[in-house]
């Protein structure tokens, strides 16, 4: 069973700095691409970063240059290291593995619960 169990969000000050990880149990790491997303009250879930198990990255405009998204296959887990951190960034952000190399939300088969991450001015 795929199972994917997000933590490291939480209240940080703007300018600070979070570390989310997203473990993927139900051994698929090393075949599926994973994504984060993230979702602002009110608002669409957005792209925020994708990572494939060969290494290739891409990001979305709004977080290029401060965060970096990065995997370890040896725990089946993948980061979203965020620095610089603004208030616009407060969403809950969602992990996701699919088999596409999208940063389209409805090509992920498999979500994580999501992680609160609030960034206060």
């Amino acid at each position: 069973q795929v199972q994917l169990v997000e933590s490291g969000g939480g209240l940080v000050q703007a300018g600070g700095s979070l570390r989310l990880a997203c473990v993927i149990s139900g051994g698929i790491y090393s075949n599926y691409n994973m994504g984060w997303f993230r979702q602002a009250p009110g608002k669409d879930r957005e792209f925020v970063a994708r990572y494939s198990p060969s290494g290739s990255t891409d990001y979305a405009a709004s977080v290029k240059g401060r965060f970096t998204v990065s995997g370890d296959s040896a725990l089946s887990t993948f980061y979203l290291q965020m620095y610089n951190l603004k208030p616009e960034d407060t969403a809950t952000y969602y992990c996701a593995v699919g088999r596409l190399l999208s940063t389209t939300a409805r090509h992920y088969n498999y979500w994580g619960q999501g992680t609160l991450v609030t960034v206060s001015s």
